[in-house]
């Protein structure tokens, strides 16, 4: 190789570098006007707060169009005449109009600030009607990636659905885009080709056949809902039933799925009250009775969407057929029934004001897949399992995200679950865990909360100040280090690797005797250890184990 060669081919390797470290390595997280808009309670969201929506749409299979409009009535908290409603591109909106005058309006990225003509009195119920239309945003690897799914089934019949977590669901309709502010209740309107059917949120209203060959769907939610829980799923679906004796009375649980699925779907949702019964055990109620509960088959993997479950597992157990937890017992399950319905409790009935705080979802539901399999297989099947999730846990980023910015954090599902199993350890009370798990949807029921009210929460209820417990799992990276020694016949031990004023007390074995020891960041003394003692500590701590030389 000559000389000019060489030159060539070591910048030909450095630029690979360069390009490896920028794919794979950390990077700065650079956040912009836009993430501002969208993440933050602006003065032109927080003076008005959301009653109702009725969004009306067709969605056009032909052209991947959607159109339509959404009623937007709100309360007058502070007057005020600048309103932000958001819509991302390339979406439009054509018209806005309150008591059928036109207003006018203008367009920062993806945020729509409307100009109101007439007074925002205090305390008054007022509405606006947002025209708008065009070709969202195309989900390239939903639910990961949000936007809309335009696909077909192997009949060849369209199969499209939403799904919109993080994007925001201003990728596809027009809202007020925010977390803080769920809505009262909602009525959605779906208009679409005649052979095709649209399953949305909350319970049927009725079927409207029209002239040109299409039909309506009009769904009703009775209870508050967050933004990207509002769903839409079009497809040749048909349908079966049944009901659930649950906690509140009858829950009507609904099943849609693609016609040719039909058989084994019935056979494989057997799942969904072994699901329910075991939730209302930790959790308590099903949180929205009123609205019922579906399953509804989706072309991806799965959400949440809240009454509106979506499935894509295959019809297999397991993630896709895997066991994430490797311990054999991540096959017992549908992942996708488990896991997505648990959010019915947390993320729908307990939702994040923002979604820096998005462990609240997260690692609850996470966590409840240890419970489920604890239910039917036993404590130790449970505590496998969960224990098996920490392979899979990446310690590289805090579990939460920057606020105001729509960021959220890292390792929320396995490292979520593992601090939220190593909590109840200290608990020490099966019964008071449970007490504890069902308090935290009665207390914050249909409510929009913080971390902070959910630390508080549970400091209260476990009888502990558990700010360092959290400081450490949710907010720094390291995993704590119970270091011991032994000096003489004493046995000494301390946290590590830890936050400040790190205490977690930590249960183990000597000698085959189970004890609690309460360490802290200094070394205590525990004073006439016989020799050559062994010690254990309990595996269900999310923890690292050091002996250092006496």
């Amino acid at each position: 190789m000559n000389k000019f060669s060489s030159i060539i081919f070591i910048i030909f390797l450095v630029s690979i570098s360069a390009k490896a470290q920028g794919l794979l390595g950390k990077k700065e997280e650079i956040f912009t006007h836009q993430d501002t808009l969208r993440g933050s309670i602006t003065p032109e969201r927080a003076w008005w707060d959301l009653k109702h929506y009725h969004l009306d749409i067709k969605v056009n299979p032909a052209d991947s169009t959607i159109s339509g409009s959404n009623t937007i009535r709100y309360k007058v908290l502070k007057s005020s005449n600048r309103m932000q409603i958001d819509l991302q591109k390339p979406m439009e909106i054509y018209k806005v109009t309150q008591d059928d005058k036109e207003l006018n309006y203008t367009r920062d990225g993806n945020a729509f600030f409307i100009q109101l003509d007439a007074p925002q009195n205090v305390g008054e119920i007022k509405e606006v009607v947002v025209f708008y239309g065009g070709k969202p945003k195309i989900a390239v690897r939903p639910p990961w990636d949000g936007g809309i799914t335009w696909s077909k089934d192997k009949n060849g019949n369209p199969f499209i659905a939403s799904t919109c977590q993080g994007l925001g669901a201003s990728a596809w309709w027009p809202n007020k885009d925010h977390m803080y502010d769920e809505v009262d209740d909602m009525l959605i309107s779906v208009n679409v080709p005649g052979n095709l059917t649209n399953v949305s949120n909350g319970r049927l209203q009725g079927v409207t056949d029209l002239k040109d060959g299409t039909r309506t769907f009009t769904w009703y939610v009775s209870n508050p809902i967050n933004n990207y829980g509002v769903n839409i799923n079009i497809g040749d679906y048909v349908s079966f039933s049944e009901v659930f004796k649950g906690e509140k009375g009858a829950l009507d649980c609904e099943y849609y799925v693609l016609r040719d699925n039909l058989a084994k779907a019935k056979t494989h949702f057997k799942e969904v009250p072994k699901m329910l019964k075991a939730f209302e055990h930790w959790f308590g109620p099903y949180p929205f009775y009123e609205d019922s509960y579906k399953l509804v088959e989706a072309p991806y993997l799965g959400m949440e969407h809240q009454s509106s479950v979506t499935y894509g597992n295959g019809y297999q157990n397991g993630y896709l057929g895997r066991d994430r937890s490797e311990s054999g017992w991540g096959l017992k399950f549908d992942y996708i029934i488990i896991h997505e319905s648990g959010h019915e409790w947390f993320a729908n009935n307990i939702t994040y004001k923002d979604i820096a705080d998005m462990w609240i979802h997260e690692s609850f539901t996470c966590y409840s897949e240890n419970l489920f399999v604890e239910y039917y297989h036993g404590k130790n099947a449970g505590a496998e399992y969960v224990r098996g999730q920490r392979n899979e846990i990446q310690n590289e980023s805090q579990m939460i995200g920057k606020y105001d910015v729509n960021n959220e954090g890292a390792d929320l599902y396995n490292k979520g679950a593992n601090m939220l199993h190593t909590l109840r350890q200290i608990v020490n009370d099966d019964e008071k865990w449970r007490t504890i798990l069902r308090g935290l949807n009665s207390t914050f029921y249909h409510q929009t909360v913080t971390t902070q009210q959910i630390e508080d929460y549970l400091s209260q209820q476990v009888g502990l100040d558990l700010k360092p417990f959290f400081d450490q799992y949710l907010r720094d990276i390291r995993i704590p280090t119970f270091e011991y020694k032994f000096q003489g016949n004493n046995l000494e031990y301390r946290w590590t690797n830890c936050v400040p004023d790190f205490d977690m007390p930590v249960k183990v074995t000597l000698n085959g005797k189970e004890q609690w020891l309460k360490p802290q960041t200094d070394w205590i003394v525990k004073l006439k250890t016989p020799k050559d003692l062994k010690l254990e500590v309990d595996e269900n701590f999310y923890v690292e184990v050091l002996k250092s030389k006496g």
